[in-house]
């Protein structure tokens, strides 16, 4: 997997791809390419490491066309280099081919090509699907894609161009999105809308096992049925500002500085005051399902899944409805008790995760009713539940998860609320939380504006080789959400615990070289967590606490201590988190990491 463009029309589409490929460089990569139609062949240039190196190679060939496919790489079947990068040519140099995705019965079918005489330059998957596509070749290209994808197994999303085809470019889907762009006599191919806001907002969004056929005449959408489908015209609400750094000098550093606004755009028009609940429109028809539900689960993959279990917490005490949160990647495999009574609410902030689609796909086979909270409008989760929530907090260029968590959680949340008020919180205490909800943006700000004090701790803890985060309650998903921050973008080794789990096993590892994050307001747990405190203080840990402004008494104990406001228990985890981001943040940039592209990882993972 990781990122694909392609362009036809009247202009030179070089530039357009390569600019495409840039806009997706977030989603992390190893390796870049793209193919162009020239004169009834096809030319490839591609280069293993940034794009700026495929760029200088385009330079120097000049090479220019009206009809190109682009790729960014993510590795997954053969390590990252030139020859393993994308497109890939068929044996006979006729096809190019993007991929993201895996093909699972790759093995199989190469050895069956190999029978039939068809040579390979590398052991990835991609090639494999390129050369069946060349073996099924008869003149028809849409033909042999589609009776291509119909012999595989696994997920895909393609881009495909034949040199003997002038003017096409033949794409299709299953599991990783793709989308189609319309830009007047202009069309594109994209896996992310990111790589085409430049040049326009109206899309098509490819289903699974639809086919499109995209020539200088338009984009032709067929099912696989070989029937044509109609397909509606969305229009992106994003502008091209919103997936530019505005003056900030990482994208991760501006996501962590919007949450202010972005908890609002998650809130706005969905507290009700008057009646001290929340309105959920895209939930409206499912309240009483869930109420009823014999079983409520909570789905997810990542900075999602603990998000997943702060909902799991606040629902279970603001409504009472018992809640089990299971990581998306596990759940389909266990043979979970699903049938019609079940609700399943999944949880991706792209909406396109392979193991929560999966997951959405299993649960709805066994009959449950199958919720979702995106981000993007229009992903595979959004069309594939029944119903959800948008938490819009706007696209999320880095790969390290940050205003997303906090929005989702704002929904999660609102939908505990929602629930509450429904079941056993009065109209009094409802109008309370509504009232100080409200106000959550502000408090945050306040947290985000006194930053200096963490920076002064990042400084002093950049050459640590572990960290451990503890907290309790609500805050337990919030350590491993500060743990998981640190790993990603610092390569620091890190691991959230409960708090009291200390003393069964992680104890061990504490000396004067482990610093400990605690997660430590004054709330219900706190006289648990200062005796945690003082375990690791007793073997020389340092100390980092999170704590209460105004506290003095863990002042005396702790080495360092960053204040956040009061807050109603149930909003802590937001408020809390947002030092953890930007210690990880500060640590990370001290160590000259690469926040917004963090080795290894990609933004949205659409493979298994």
């Amino acid at each position: 997997m990781c990122g694909i463009v392609g362009y036809v029309g009247k202009k030179n589409g070089v530039p357009m791809v390569m600019n495409g490929l840039r806009r997706l460089e977030y989603r992390g990569y190893d390796s870049a390419g793209i193919s162009v139609q020239i004169d009834g062949k096809l030319e490839v240039t591609k280069q293993k490491g940034k794009i700026e190196l495929l760029d200088r190679a385009i330079t120097k060939s000049g090479i220019r066309g009206e009809v190109v496919i682009g790729h960014t790489r993510w590795a997954t079947h053969g390590v990252p280099n030139k020859k393993n990068a994308h497109p890939h040519l068929s044996s006979d140099g006729n096809i190019a081919l993007v991929h993201n995705g895996i093909i699972e019965n790759y093995k199989s079918l190469r050895k069956y090509l190999q029978k039939e005489n068809i040579k390979f330059k590398t052991k990835t998957d991609s090639e494999v699907l390129v050369n069946l596509i060349e073996h099924l070749y008869r003149g028809n290209l849409e033909e042999a894609v589609a009776e291509a994808t119909s012999r595989i197994i696994g997920s895909y999303a393609i881009a495909v161009m034949a040199g003997s085809e002038p003017g096409k470019i033949v794409a299709t889907r299953f599991g990783p999105p793709l989308i189609a762009g319309l830009a007047g006599d202009e069309f594109y191919i994209a896996s992310d809308v990111a790589a085409i806001l430049e040049f326009t907002k109206d899309v098509i969004y490819i289903d699974d096992g639809e086919l499109a056929i995209v020539t200088g005449d338009g984009v032709k959408i067929i099912d696989s049925n070989n029937l044509p489908v109609t397909k509606e015209v969305k229009k992106i609400l994003w502008d091209i500002g919103s997936i530019e750094k505005g003056g900030y000098e990482h994208f991760m550093l501006k996501e962590i500085n919007e949450q202010c606004e972005t908890l609002r755009d998650a809130m706005r028009g969905r507290l009700d005051p008057k009646n001290g609940t929340a309105k959920l429109g895209g939930l409206l028809d499912y309240v009483h399902t869930i109420e009823s539900a014999s079983q409520f689960y909570i789905t997810a993959c990542g900075t999602s899944y603990h998000a997943a279990m702060i909902g799991e917490s606040v629902i279970e005490s603001m409504a009472g409805i018992p809640v089990e949160v299971e990581y998306a990647s596990e759940f389909r495999y266990k043979d979970p008790i699903i049938d019609q009574n079940t609700v399943v609410l999944a949880i991706s902030q792209s909406g396109e995760t392979a193991d929560t689609l999966a997951a959405i796909k299993m649960a709805k086979k066994k009959g449950a009713t199958v919720l979702g909270i995106c981000n993007v409008v229009g992903s595979s989760i959004a069309r594939e539940t029944d119903g959800g929530v948008y938490i819009h907090a706007g696209p999320e260029i880095g790969v390290a998860s940050t205003k997303a968590f906090t929005s989702q959680v704002t929904v999660l949340i609102l939908l505990a609320q929602l629930l509450g008020r429904r079941k056993n919180l009065t109209l009094a205490s409802g109008k309370k939380f509504v009232s100080d909800m409200s106000r959550l943006p502000d408090i945050v700000q306040s947290v985000l504006d006194s930053s200096g004090l963490i920076k002064k701790i990042a400084e002093k803890f950049k050459h640590a080789d572990n960290f451990l985060y503890l907290g309790r309650g609500f805050n337990y998903p919030v350590a491993l959400e500060g743990a998981l921050k640190l790993k990603e973008i610092s390569y620091i080794h890190a691991e959230g615990y409960p708090a009291a789990e200390i003393k069964h096993g992680p104890i061990a590892l504490i000396d004067e070289k482990m610093p400990v994050v605690v997660i430590a307001p004054q709330d219900k747990t706190y006289d648990k967590v200062i005796n945690n405190i003082e375990q690791v203080k007793a073997r020389n840990g340092s100390v980092i606490a999170i704590a209460t402004e105004g506290d003095k008494e863990i002042g005396k104990i702790a080495d360092w201590v960053i204040p956040i406001p009061k807050v109603e228990s149930h909003f802590l985890p937001i408020v809390a988190v947002i030092p953890l981001q930007l210690l990880a943040y500060y640590i990370a940039i001290l160590r000259g990491c690469n926040v917004d592209q963090p080795r290894n990882l990609a933004k949205s993972v659409t493979v298994e």
